[in-house]
């Protein structure tokens, strides 16, 4: 164990939200280091990732759909989890190859967060990755844990804090008391179900495919989950593949039925929330009413969401400052007390 901490004094430890939209890696001491998107290019039928193992991130994701025959552009990350074992591991190398750089000679001690829902055998994917990655050793915390962590709430008093992180992926709730997570609930609909209700949206009505960097430009544009502009809705053109003539065109559509096609996953998000209210301890529920309810995540920022939340649950609902960095910030705290709190993390070191 000392022989490790002297280890760590060589080796640039990090924090890694592997997101499924995007990943952030943060350095102790120097904060968020890298935000790119969780996007790989391969050779097709290969896992082969282009230009020497550097087509990832930005480069990749403006290949995502444009990309010939002859390429593969892949998110590896599917719901939160890892859905391409070999393509998550060619990310997470290039990822801490180009944070840790060739001048430290030691892998790094990386501290990794995951859905809190998900399983052991996704669990033990993450640690092998980051392991075959390059990482000396892994901790993987629950990402609204660390979302809590990284949004400043007063997780390790014994008042209840409550946290929705909304994601590309998965949307995490959370109770949080005493630094332990009270009642949690992880839902696979996030920001990735937005972009695929406005997919839907626009085939049903306009017998029109776009592709999911449109419809994400979309959801940032013009999407809301209540009314927020009042009487003038602000309205966008948008380009695709007329389904029926086969040839490019571009058609107008406006706010409001993009908040029309939204309301399904919305709708599951509110619900995930109120049943995890409905599970509180009594005591944790009353301290909800004055501490109310805080969000991250990226997906947190689409316009109305938190005034839909805080209307179905009564509560005051805040969005944490910069949502899209809490889960990375509450890695890089875990990092710093890494020696404090790694026997309640779980790591490669507890696998038989």
């Amino acid at each position: 164990m000392i022989f490790d901490s002297i280890l760590g004094l060589f080796s640039l430890d990090m924090g890694i939200d592997l997101g499924t939209c995007n990943t952030l890696v943060c350095v102790k001491g120097q904060g968020i280091v890298l935000n790119e998107p969780s996007v790989v290019a391969v050779k097709k039928g290969t896992n082969r990732v282009l230009q020497n193992g550097n087509a990832v991130g930005l480069v990749a994701k403006e290949m995502l759909g444009k990309t010939p025959g002859s390429i593969s552009a892949i998110r590896p990350m599917k719901d939160g989890v890892i859905s391409d074992f070999e393509i998550t591991e060619a990310m997470l190398s290039y990822f801490i190859r180009r944070v840790h750089g060739r001048k430290h000679f030691i892998g790094p001690r990386v501290v990794i967060a995951i859905p809190s829902g998900i399983t052991a055998v996704e669990k033990r994917a993450v640690l092998d990755s980051a392991e075959r990655a390059g990482a000396r050793r892994v901790y993987l915390v629950e990402e609204p844990r660390a979302a809590a962590i990284g949004a400043g709430l007063p997780v390790t008093e014994p008042t209840a804090s409550m946290i929705v992180d909304v994601g590309g992926g998965t949307t995490e709730v959370a109770i949080i008391s005493l630094a332990d997570i009270s009642v949690c609930e992880s839902v696979r609909v996030a920001g990735d179900d937005f972009d695929e209700a406005i997919v839907g949206h626009m085939k049903k009505t306009y017998n029109m495919a776009i592709g999911e960097q449109m419809a994400e430009r979309i959801k940032i544009e013009i999407g809301s989950a209540a009314p927020v502009w009042g009487d003038n809705e602000p309205t966008m053109d948008v380009r695709g593949r007329d389904m029926i003539s086969g040839l490019p065109r571009k058609t107008t559509i406006t706010a409001g039925e993009i908040r029309e096609a939204l309301q399904e996953p919305i709708t599951q998000i509110i619900e995930a929330v109120t049943r995890t209210l409905e599970r509180a301890e009594p005591e944790l529920a009353a301290d909800l009413v004055e501490n109310g309810i805080t969000m991250a995540g990226g997906s947190s920022l689409l316009r109305g969401l938190a005034n839909v939340i805080s209307n179905a649950t009564g509560l005051e609902v805040k969005i944490a400052e910069d949502p899209l960095t809490c889960v990375a910030r509450g890695t890089s705290v875990y990092l710093e007390n890494l020696e404090l709190w790694k026997d309640t993390m779980e790591s490669d070191a507890d696998k038989t």
